[in-house]
C-alpha cells in the first residue's frame, strides 16, 4: 500500500478529539447502557486496529459433528513441494494465524500460527457472509424460501406496504443492491451505522430506520446491514434460529466444528452478516462445499444451479455475486466497495491475472480469504487478525503460486487464465 493510500486510511487526529467528545457526550444522552459499552469497544476499535471488535457478548452456540478431512502429504500432494512452501512463506509473511490447501479430496498444506490450533476459534469478520448465502441456498432447498426473487417483505410484514422497501428481493441481501445506505467508518454514538451493529434491538433499527439511498436492484453498495437482515429472514422463514438452522442444515451435514456466532441480545437475533468464531478448516469445508456444486458426500444440500447463481456478478458490479466475490475481468485493484465510491484507494491489488478464470472467493476484512478454483478441485484458505503495511497484501499472490505449483495427470487440463 502506498503511503498516501494508508495515510487515507488512517483517522486524522482532529476527527479522533472530536469522536472523543462524542463519545463522552454520548455517554450522558444514551439510556442504553449495553450500547454505549459495545459503542466504547468500537471506537477504541477504530482508533487502534481499524474499527473491528474482537469479542461480544451474548452469543449462540452452533454445534457441529467434526469428521475429519482427508490427508494427503507430499510426494502424492499433487502440487509440487516448492510451490506449497512458497505459498505457506508467503502466508506466513503476511501474519497469517492459518494456512490450509484442499487439492482433488484431501488438505495437503496445513500451517497455524503459534498459539493456534486446527480446532481454535477465528473471529471470522465477512467470512461469515458466504455462510449467509449458503443458508439462504438451504432453506429454498427446504422448501422454505420459494427462490432468490421472493421480496423480503414476505418475512418483514412491516414492509409489505412500503412503496420502495417492498420490492427489495432476498438476492439483493445477499448480492448487496437492497439499495440500502452503504458502509463505512463512522463514529458517533448516534451514527445509524453503529446503532444498527450494536444496538441490543438492532433488528427494529435495521426494519424501521435504516435508510434507503436507491431504488432496489439499482447499485451495488457493500453494507453490513444488508447481511444482517439474513437471519431475520431464516427465522421467519423456517420458525428456528439461526445459529440453529446453521448448525442443523449446514455445519453438521458438512462434518465442521461448529462454534457461536453474535446475538444483539440473550436470546435475540444474531448477526448474520459478520460475526462468528469458528476454527479455520469450517471455512474451507464450505468452500469444498461450493466448489462440489452444493453436494457433500452425495447429500445435495444446495438446489441445482444455487452456487452458478452465487458465482455470478451483476451487472452493477461484475466482481461480486451472493456475498462471494469472482474473478471476472482483471483490473489490478478492486475491493468490496462500489469503484464510484468515498472509498476506492482502499481497493486491494491484484499484481497479476488470477491462473484460473473460474476462481471464485470468500474474501473478509484483514486480507482473510479463501480461494475456490473449481476446475482444478483446489480450496486455499489464509485467515489473521491483520497484514502488514508494508508490502502490500497481494491477492492473487496465494492462489497463482499454488495454480503454478500444480502437477497435472494425463487427464488434467490446464486452467483457462482471467481474461484481460
Amino acid at each position: 500500500m502506498n503511503e498516501a493510500v494508508a495515510k487515507r486510511q488512517r483517522p486524522p487526529i482532529v476527527r479522533l478529539v472530536l469522536a472523543g467528545l462524542l463519545v463522552v457526550a454520548g455517554g450522558f444522552y444514551l439510556k442504553d447502557r449495553v450500547y454505549y459499552n459495545r459503542y466504547l469497544s468500537l471506537f477504541w476499535s477504530f482508533a487502534t486496529t481499524g474499527g473491528q471488535l474482537e469479542s461480544y457478548d451474548p452469543v449462540a452456540d452452533i454445534a457441529g459433528d467434526y469428521k475429519p478431512l482427508s490427508r494427503r502429504p507430499l510426494p502424492q500432494a499433487g502440487i509440487s513441494e516448492p510451490a506449497l512452501k512458497a505459498a505457506r512463506d508467503y502466508a506466513l509473511s503476511t501474519k497469517a494465524s492459518a494456512f490450509v490447501v484442499y487439492h482433488k479430496g484431501a488438505i495437503v498444506e496445513e500451517t497455524y500460527s503459534e498459539g493456534v490450533e486446527a480446532d481454535t476459534p477465528i473471529i471470522s469478520r465477512s467470512l461469515a457472509k458466504p455462510f449467509m448465502s449458503v443458508a439462504i441456498g438451504r432453506a429454498i432447498a427446504l422448501g422454505k424460501i420459494p427462490s432468490l426473487d421472493e421480496p423480503v417483505a414476505t418475512y418483514i410484514p412491516a414492509w409489505r406496504d412500503h412503496r420502495v422497501k417492498s420490492k427489495i428481493l432476498v438476492r439483493h441481501l445477499l448480492d448487496n443492491r437492497t439499495g440500502f445506505l452503504a458502509q463505512q467508518p463512522v463514529y458517533g454514538p448516534t451514527e445509524i451505522r453503529n446503532k444498527s451493529y450494536l444496538d441490543p434491538h438492532h433488528e427494529d433499527i435495521l426494519i424501521n430506520d435504516y435508510p434507503l439511498t436507491h431504488t432496489p436492484g439499482s447499485r451495488y453498495d457493500y453494507s453490513q446491514a444488508n447481511g444482517d437482515f439474513v437471519a431475520l429472514v431464516i427465522e421467519a422463514a423456517t420458525g428456528r434460529k439461526y445459529a440453529e438452522f446453521l448448525s442443523t442444515e449446514v455445519f453438521k451435514p458438512i462434518g465442521a466444528y461448529g462454534g457461536n456466532i453474535w446475538l444483539n441480545r440473550p436470546d435475540g437475533v444474531a448477526h448474520s452478516g459478520c460475526c462468528m468464531q469458528i476454527p479455520a478448516e469450517d471455512f474451507l469445508r464450505l468452500g469444498v462445499l461450493l466448489m462440489q456444486d452444493g453436494v457433500w458426500e452425495g447429500q445435495r444440500l444446495l438446489p441445482e444451479g444455487y452456487v452458478t447463481a452465487m458465482r455470478t456478478g451483476t451487472p452493477q458490479f461484475p466482481y461480486a455475486g451472493l456475498s462471494v466475490y469472482v474473478a471476472g475481468k482483471y483490473i489490478q485493484r478492486r475491493g468490496f466497495a462500489n469503484p464510484d465510491g468515498k472509498f476506492r484507494d482502499t481497493n486491494t491489488l491484484h499484481s497479476q491475472p488470477y491462473l484460473a478464470e473460474d476462481l471464485f472467493m470468500f474474501d473478509g476484512n484483514k486480507h482473510q480469504v479463501v480461494y475456490i478454483i473449481p476446475s482444478t478441485g483446489t480450496v486455499i484458505l489464509r485467515t489473521g487478525l491483520a497484514t502488514p503495511k508494508e508490502p502490500e497484501f497481494d491477492n492473487s499472490k496465494l492462489p497463482n503460486t499454488i495454480l503454478a505449483g500444480l502437477q497435472l495427470g494425463p487427464n488434467d487440463a490446464t486452467p483457462t487464465p482471467q481474461p484481460r
